[in-house]
C-alpha cells in the first residue's frame, strides 16, 4: 500500500467557511460582490492595520492594478527582486514597462538594499520599486524604505507570502504606498484563489475597485472612459476568506512550529541551514526553506528525490527571474561589481557577493561574479510546510533528510 501523500502546503479548512458560504447561498448573493466581499475587505484591513482594502481575483491582479494606479507605462523602469515567483514581475510587462531585477542578500534572502542603491545609480528614475517578503520572511524594510524615500519613488509591497508577518511590530504590506496579499490555495490562508490590495490612502483603493469592475463610469447606462478589468473577488470566494481569517494566527503558530522543528532536527548537520529569519521581524514561516552548502556532496535534488520516494512533496527554491528565458534581455543588479574577481571560495551565507570560478555555464553573472539569488536557487529547496502534518509525518520527513547526510 502506498504511503500517504504529505503535501508542501495544502489548504486547511475549518467550519466557519461553510457558514459564510451558506449565508451567501441562502440570501442569493452568489453573483460577484456582496456582503462577504465588503466584510472581508474590512476585516483584512483591520487585521493588518490599514484603513482601506480592495478584494480582487488574485494577488497578481492586485500587483497589476497597483502599477496602473502608480502610472507605470510603456518604457518605464520598475525595480523588482530576482528571487521571487514570476507573478511579482509579470504585471510590469503587462504595462509594457521594463523590469530591472535586484539581487538578494543572505540575511533574509530578500532584496539587497545595497544592490537597490546600485540600481538607482544606474537607473535614477524608476517608476516604482516592488519588494517581496520571500517565503513569509520580511525584507530589510527600514533600509529599503529609506532608499525609496530618498529617491522619491513609491514602494509596492508584495506580501503575497507574508500575511501575518510583522516587521518591528507592524504588518508587512502596510509599509509601502500599496500592499498586496494573496489567498492562493497554498498560502497561509486561502480563498481558493484571490488577492487583496491595501493602502493607507482611500483614493488608491477606490481606483483599484473601479478598475477591477471594468472601469464603469457612474452613469445610468454602461459608459467607459478608460480600460478596465474583471478583477473583483466574488462573494462566495470572500466567504471562504472570512472563515479562514478567523484562523490566521493559529495557522501562523503551526507554520512557525514546523520551521523550528526542522531547525532543531538539522542543527547538527553543518552543511545545512534553514532559510534565515529577519531578527527585526516575526515571520509567518509560510514555507520552510533549506540551503545546502556547496561543499556538501549532497544536492537539493537528492534530498527532493529521497522525499519523493516516500510520496512527500517538496519544491525547488524559486528560479531567479534574471535566469528565466522570458526575461533574458532584462538587466540584473548585484551588490558587488565582481568584473575582475579571480577568487574561488565556497558559498558563505554570511557574506553577500561570494564569488566562484567555473561552476557552470549559466551560473556566471557579471563576469566571474555569482549572484546570491542564484546560489540560493542552486543549493536550496522548500520542505513540506503543511500545518496538517502530524508528529509522525515530521519525524518521517526529518529522518529521510538526515539519512541523506548519513545521520
Amino acid at each position: 500500500m502506498a504511503e500517504k501523500r504529505i503535501y508542501l502546503s495544502s489548504p486547511t479548512m475549518h467550519g466557519e467557511e461553510q457558514e459564510f458560504i451558506r449565508e451567501a447561498f441562502d440570501t442569493n448573493w452568489v453573483a460577484p460582490l456582496g456582503p462577504n466581499v465588503n466584510a472581508f475587505e474590512k476585516e483584512l484591513a483591520q487585521y493588518v492595520g490599514v484603513p482601506h482594502a480592495s478584494a480582487l481575483s488574485a494577488g497578481t491582479a492586485a500587483i497589476h492594478l497597483a502599477l496602473k494606479i502608480l502610472g507605470v507605462g510603456e518604457g518605464d523602469v520598475v525595480f523588482c527582486p530576482s528571487l521571487t515567483f514570476s507573478a511579482s514581475c509579470n504585471p510590469i510587462v503587462y504595462e509594457k514597462a521594463t523590469p530591472v531585477f535586484i539581487d538578494s542578500e543572505w540575511e533574509t534572502w530578500n532584496m539587497d538594499p545595497r544592490a537597490l542603491e546600485r540600481a538607482f545609480e544606474k537607473y535614477p528614475n524608476p517608476k516604482a520599486v516592488i519588494v517581496v517578503h520571500l517565503y513569509g520572511t520580511p525584507a530589510k524594510l527600514d533600509e529599503i524604505m529609506e532608499i525609496c524615500t530618498a529617491h522619491k519613488v513609491p514602494l509596492v509591497e508584495d506580501a503575497a507570502e507574508s500575511l501575518g508577518s510583522t516587521y518591528k511590530g507592524r504588518h508587512t504590506g502596510t509599509f509601502g504606498k500599496i500592499g498586496i496579499y494573496s489567498f492562493n490555495g497554498n498560502k497561509i490562508i486561502t480563498t481558493s484563489g484571490g488577492g487583496m490590495l491595501a493602502s493607507h490612502e482611500e483614493e488608491i483603493t477606490r481606483q483599484a475597485t473601479f478598475l477591477a469592475t471594468q472601469a464603469r463610469d457612474p452613469a445610468r447606462h454602461y459608459q467607459h472612459s478608460q480600460i478596465g478589468y474583471n478583477y473583483r473577488m466574488s462573494n462566495i470566494t470572500a466567504g471562504i476568506g472570512r472563515g479562514q481569517l478567523l484562523h490566521l494566527e493559529e495557522h501562523k503558530a503551526l507554520k512557525k512550529a514546523i520551521y523550528q522543528r526542522y531547525k532543531e532536527a538539522f542543527a547538527d548537520i553543518p552543511e545545512v541551514l534553514m532559510n534565515p529569519l529577519n531578527p527585526d521581524a516575526d515571520a509567518n514561516c509560510w514555507l520552510s526553506g533549506m540551503w545546502i552548502d556547496r561543499r556538501s556532496p549532497v544536492s537539493p535534488d537528492q534530498v527532493m528525490d529521497a522525499l519523493a520516494g516516500h510520496n512527500i512533496e517538496t519544491r525547488p527554491v524559486w528560479k531567479p527571474m534574471h535566469l528565466q528565458p522570458v526575461f533574458a534581455d532584462c538587466d540584473f543588479i548585484t551588490a558587488c561589481d565582481g568584473q575582475d574577481e579571480e577568487t574561488t571560495g565556497e558559498a558563505n551565507p554570511g557574506q553577500s557577493g561570494q564569488t566562484h570560478r567555473g561552476v557552470d555555464d549559466h551560473g556566471m553573472v557579471m563576469g566571474r561574479q555569482r549572484s546570491v539569488s542564484q546560489e540560493i536557487f542552486d543549493r536550496g529547496l522548500c520542505l513540506p510546510s503543511d500545518i496538517k502534518n502530524t508528529r509522525e509525518d515530521m519525524e518521517l520527513i526529518t529522518g529521510i533528510v538526515r539519512g541523506c547526510f548519513g545521520r
